[in-house]
């Protein structure tokens, strides 16, 4: 088959993430098969407009920000390219209105629902109403008008549960649960003499950081020995806003950013850590959460789609009501001098986290586009 897959980032972009992990996961093993992968994605600054990896053409076009799916339609309908099979519409936020102007068979890869992170958006204010009020408005309707008869494929229930109430059919969305890359040190490092938190992933609203940062005030005032790391990376200008932060918490002496770190060196600090903290408002799956687990680290966070189907309350870790950061302290604190407790959730993290294969979930995905496309 030739296949194509749209979506707003690829290989290599500054602000790739789980997302694009799971993305190129797939269509490795799509091209394993032995079918044809183009992946159509944004550009960035030093970006090559053409390469090839893992056997996939990667094509880039327009900026991240909407201007891809516009360059997506005018490349596609230009028809400078191979015919395709079957295209594969992936949503952020906003998909690529593929059923508007592609007639082969179409598949939809949501990891969430945006819903209230239209809100969150980095925008400066007030024109950060645009984004959260239009795209709060449209987003249902996208489902309901355009997306009703095409099918779905996510990575948790709780994007199967809000796709339902979007008016999906339930019949029409196959969910498949992520698989994990791990890096694990040989032997594991043992854990800080000091309680160390850890939060991991983009420095963004919308993922947390500003609650985790909370979080860690209300801890220190009660643990001021514990150590608190920051591992992730966020524009530049709310970089410095959280420097402001930190420094009006009274916890900017205390709070070590690391940056972005990858590989060994990110499961060493994970391995190192006692608690992930994840104050995320919404995820799809959140592959941060099984990253710790792994090298036996429980996570604390919000009882939120995404989280809650990566994270066993009570079993891998502990969730609260989003929202409350000083629940989060108090479930770190209680979690991290409860011994018994601990050992227990530690030790269910390291069962848990094995069971995720990227083999698995490809095996099921290449299943179902070859049945889409009416190849098997």
């Amino acid at each position: 088959m030739n296949i194509l897959m749209l979506s707003w980032r690829g290989p290599g972009h500054p602000n790739s993430g789980g997302a694009e992990i799971n993305t190129l996961e797939n269509v490795t093993a799509w091209t394993n098969a032995g079918h044809s992968v183009t992946w159509f994605t944004s550009t960035f600054p030093g970006a090559i407009p053409f390469e090839v990896v893992n056997k996939v053409k990667i094509v880039r076009r327009g900026s991240q920000n909407f201007k891809v799916n516009l360059a997506a339609f005018t490349w596609y309908l230009s028809g400078s390219h191979e015919k395709f099979d079957i295209v594969v519409d992936q949503f952020h936020g906003l998909p690529f209105f593929t059923p508007l102007y592609v007639k082969v068979p179409k598949l939809a890869f949501i990891h969430e629902v945006a819903r209230e992170v239209w809100w969150l958006n980095p925008w400066p204010k007030p024109f950060n109403l645009i984004p959260a009020i239009v795209g709060s408005f449209l987003e249902p309707w996208i489902f309901r008008i355009l997306y009703k008869k095409i099918p779905f494929m996510t990575v948790s229930n709780s994007t199967k549960e809000d796709l339902i109430k979007y008016g999906i059919p339930e019949k029409n969305i196959s969910v498949f649960l992520s698989g994990v890359n791990l890096s694990i040190p040989s032997p594991l490092p043992t854990k800080n003499k000091v309680p160390t938190i850890v939060f991991l992933g983009a420095l963004s609203k919308d993922k947390g950081i500003e609650d985790a940062l909370l979080t860690f005030s209300f801890i220190s005032k009660l643990r001021p020995s514990w150590k608190f790391w920051v591992i992730g990376k966020g524009e530049t200008n709310y970089q410095l806003y959280l420097d402001t932060l930190c420094q009006k918490l009274q916890v900017d002496k205390k709070v070590k950013f690391l940056g972005p770190v990858y590989s060994l060196k990110k499961f060493k600090l994970l391995s190192r850590s006692h608690i992930l903290i994840n104050p995320s408002i919404r995820e799809g799956w959140g592959l941060v959460n099984i990253e710790a687990n792994a090298v036996g680290t429980p996570v604390v966070g919000y009882y939120v789609p995404g989280t809650k189907d990566s994270v066993r309350h009570q079993v891998t870790g502990l969730l609260c009501p989003p929202h409350h950061p000083e629940l989060l302290a108090r479930n770190a604190i209680r979690l991290i001098e409860d011994k018994k407790l601990y050992k227990r959730l530690v030790s269910n993290s390291l069962r848990w986290s094995k069971q995720f294969s990227w083999d698995k979930f490809t095996k099921q995905s290449l299943t179902l586009i070859e049945n889409l496309a009416g190849k098997k």
